[in-house]
């Protein structure tokens, strides 16, 4: 039997400000030490070829992906294997106790202003874990209101394993999440072909474990213990973020998002809704806010009209980065009064 899920996360003040967000569900214990597979080579520039020669080139680039996606699954390790096995079991298990619910204004929860009010507070003004990695009492250590002040780039990185196919399901899926997000918020958020601030890794067990270089490129300065954290990811944890900051500013700089690929299509749509819509600042969890994906009990996979309306006051010009549960609270339950009255 799966035990209730948990999420962790945690706040410290570093040369780069880690905040730490992990959905988790109860697995088995971990297998053996993987070897790690091989990352893939970045994508060749192909200036003044025809168009039946970039064809060419394209279909050859595809053959050559899918036939070391399929050698990479053929090699995966049996802690690989198995956990692929084990996260469909989980979903199955997840829906038939009628968890995963897709329903974006679940007519069972109503939501007023006082709902919305404290539901913000708890997730975008407190932490689960304070400085130093200590669990925080009571819902949370109190934070600072954070979020992005620049232009969303989510940059999608896919691992060995990961096929053609589901490569392009994937960026179909970001791309249209990301228009979801900007719409919320009314900030820029798209998908980038490259240099982008907010990177998606979708990663097979072994190689997650061969990421470290990596992430010291797309994040200089991040702290090893948050390598640790991602190389160690443990088996019953489906995805994690962690969003970054210059100095001890509260305005996001940097994310990465990571993402199993042994995980079936519904808990990899929720991680990506999760992750993402975390990554943007709703930094915490309560086992009060519903209905919500960004609550411990996996009742919602996606996210829903109450989270559409917390990033919405997130990024409302009223609020700003850095103001404290005192400074916000007041503005935020305006700003939600506002909101629910005009949904009426």
């Amino acid at each position: 039997m799966m035990a209730a899920p948990t999420m962790t996360g945690f706040w410290r003040s570093l040369p780069l400000l880690g905040l730490l967000t992990l959905a988790a569900c109860q697995a088995p214990a971990p297998g053996p030490q993987a070897t790690p597979s091989p990352r893939p080579q970045p994508r060749p520039e192909e200036a003044g070829a025809s168009q039946a020669e970039l064809r060419k080139a394209r279909a050859e680039r595809n053959r050559a992906a899918n036939a070391a996606a399929a050698e990479a699954l053929t090699k995966a390790s049996l802690a690989s294997n198995a956990q692929r096995d084990f996260y469909a079991r989980a979903e199955l298990a997840l829906r038939d106790r009628g968890r995963l619910r897709r329903d974006r204004v679940p007519q069972d929860a109503p939501i007023d202003v006082e709902t919305l009010t404290r539901n913000f507070v708890a997730i975008a003004l407190r932490d689960e874990y304070g400085s130093g990695g200590m669990r925080a009492t009571g819902g949370g250590g109190p934070a600072p209101l954070r979020r992005w002040g620049e232009p969303v780039r989510l940059q999608m990185e896919f691992g060995t394993v990961v096929d053609v196919a589901a490569r392009r399901a994937y960026r179909v899926e970001v791309s249209q999440f990301a228009a979801r997000l900007a719409g919320a918020t009314g900030h820029p958020v798209s998908l980038a072909e490259g240099n982008g601030n907010f990177v998606v890794m979708v990663l097979s067990d072994d190689e997650r474990r061969a990421i470290g270089p990596r992430l010291a490129q797309l994040v200089p300065g991040i702290p090893a213990q948050d390598i640790a954290v991602m190389q160690g990811l443990d088996p019953d944890n489906f995805c994690t973020v962690f969003a970054y900051s210059r100095g001890a500013e509260p305005v996001y700089s940097n994310a990465v998002a990571l993402i199993r690929a042994e995980l079936p299509p519904l808990l990899q749509t929720s991680c990506i809704h999760e992750e993402l819509a975390q990554g943007m600042g709703l930094a915490n969890d309560s086992p009060a806010a519903r209905p919500s994906v960004f609550n411990d009990d996996e009742e919602f996979a996606l996210l829903t009209r109450h989270d559409e309306l917390l990033l919405q006051i997130l990024y409302d010009p009223r609020l700003r980065p850095g103001m404290t549960q005192a400074e916000a609270e007041p503005i935020v339950r305006q700003i939600a009064g506002e909101l629910l009255a005009q949904s009426i």
